[in-house]
């Protein structure tokens, strides 16, 4: 009889608390998040603004990073409006559809990131290693092909999700210690269950996440292998450029999640807001430093960004 009372009874509603334990510090913690986001929204709307406008941006290369650029403002604007919301007004209520859809959001921006990322070390292996069959292999309706297969993929394993977290019951507290819904973390307030969720789960993230590092793993190092083959040393220097700005960004995107993993699953003792400002830097950091990573280190961005405030500095002094 209480099974049934248990499972009769089901919450349509949580409570976010933000960061536990750091709840006096949530005004301060709110500043570099703000900051982040603010230069996260800014930096990746230039980017894709510029590729767009830039003929002479529209390779494969800037066409991937145009991509990785919208997924970072997806992926950024998801959680971090939320997170502010529950630092400024405490305003962490959050109905469960609208929980669902930013678990949804949340994980299918990240594997659709992923895919993207091994797209863009695709083309740098048939830049370097095929160059004289680049724009045939990577053609334009090839480029599109790539992007809805990487949106299709992250859409379909992802859909899922919400059902598998729609059909639970939540019958324990309602109030989960977090900035956002993510799916495990939700799961575990349910009365029924969850080890299809958990196996689910742990299936999505080994055959795509982990399948893409494996590959990019693999493309770098028959990448690094060619480099290192070249004759000439400027050749060399120039072909490691190219590479420099993509190892960083892809750097930025797994070595966070790969230490909050570890964290998670070996750092028993670890304290739980520890846990949370790793999951939020996972959220932040790809989305802040890529455009500044790209800004920096590409030549033909750099010189149209400058030129863009250039000329918005010489039109305003002539007004």
């Amino acid at each position: 009889m209480a099974t049934l009372n248990h499972t009769s009874i089901s919450h349509s509603f949580f409570i976010l608390l933000g960061i536990p334990g750091l709840e006096d510090q949530h005004t301060w913690i709110s500043l570099p998040f703000f900051i982040s986001y603010l230069v996260a929204v800014l930096g990746n709307i230039l980017l894709v603004f510029i590729i767009i406008t830039e003929r002479s941006l529209h390779e494969p290369m800037y066409l991937f990073l145009c991509m990785l650029a919208v997924a970072d403002l997806i992926l950024s604007t998801t959680t971090v409006p939320k997170a502010l919301a529950i630092f400024w007004f405490h305003a962490g209520e959050i109905s469960l559809d609208g929980c669902v859809t930013q678990i949804f959001f949340i994980h299918a921006t990240f594997i659709a990131e992923s895919g993207i990322l091994l797209a863009m070390a695709f083309d740098r292996y048939v830049a370097i290693c095929d160059p004289l069959r680049y724009t045939m292999v990577l053609s334009h309706t090839v480029i599109i092909r790539v992007g809805l297969a990487v949106v299709l993929r992250s859409f379909s394993v992802i859909l899922p999700d919400v059902f598998l977290v729609k059909r639970l019951s939540f019958c324990h507290s309602n109030v989960l210690p977090h900035t956002y819904c993510e799916h495990m973390a939700v799961a575990k307030f349910a009365c029924a269950d969850i080890r299809v969720n958990v196996w689910y789960g742990l299936s999505v993230l080994l055959s795509t996440v982990v399948v893409d590092a494996l590959l990019i793993l693999v493309s770098y190092t028959l990448i690094l292998n060619a480099v290192f083959h070249l004759p000439s040393r400027g050749a060399r220097q120039k072909a490691l450029g190219t590479c420099g700005s993509h190892l960083g960004v892809i750097s930025m995107f797994y070595l966070p999640g790969i230490f909050t993993i570890i964290t998670q699953r070996f750092g028993q003792h670890v304290p739980l807001h520890t846990h949370i400002l790793l999951a939020n830097i996972c959220m932040l950091a790809p989305p802040m430093l890529n455009p500044i990573i790209y800004g920096v280190k590409t030549k033909q961005i750099r010189e149209r960004v400058v030129s863009t405030f250039h000329s918005g500095t010489m039109l305003s002094l002539c007004d």
